[in-house]
């Protein structure tokens, strides 16, 4: 959960974009260039853990990943929420569409800024490319 002091996306940008541009889900390196969390959490914890950077389980990366909607059975093989799971199962067959990256509480919002104004133009010209290609994956997303 950032906090109002957040990364400047210019001391980041170079690799920032060569995170981006791998084929490789890149919402766990996302988060550890963020800031962490936010002194003023609100999770009731005894532990400090202002500027944590870790993945906190919440699943969102995985409910939001098209190749995971279009190939559920690829969740079959663990039923983990993380990051480190979405890696594990999308592997380099990553459709780069950066949605993980977008609702990550743990990443900055000014990374997820510099991907909307910056990435999300190419990516989804990319991503109609793959499906007027793909006549099964067309039918996946109509359905």
């Amino acid at each position: 959960m950032p906090g109002l002091n957040q990364v400047d996306v210019k001391r980041i940008e170079r690799i920032l974009n060569i995170v981006l541009d791998e084929a490789r889900p890149p919402v766990g390196r996302c988060r550890l260039l963020s800031s962490g969390f936010a002194p003023y959490h609100t999770f009731q914890l005894t532990e400090n853990i202002a500027g944590f950077k870790g993945c906190i389980g919440c699943g969102n990366c995985i409910d939001a990943c098209p190749l995971l909607a279009r190939e559920p059975r690829r969740r079959e093989r663990t039923p983990q929420r993380t990051s480190f799971a979405l890696e594990a199962l999308v592997a380099e067959d990553c459709d780069r569409c950066d949605n993980c990256v977008l609702v990550c509480p743990q990443v900055d919002t000014t990374i997820k800024h510099y991907i909307v104004n910056t990435r999300m133009v190419e990516g989804m010209a990319r991503l109609l490319k793959k499906v007027d290609s793909d006549e099964e994956t067309l039918m996946a997303l109509m359905i």
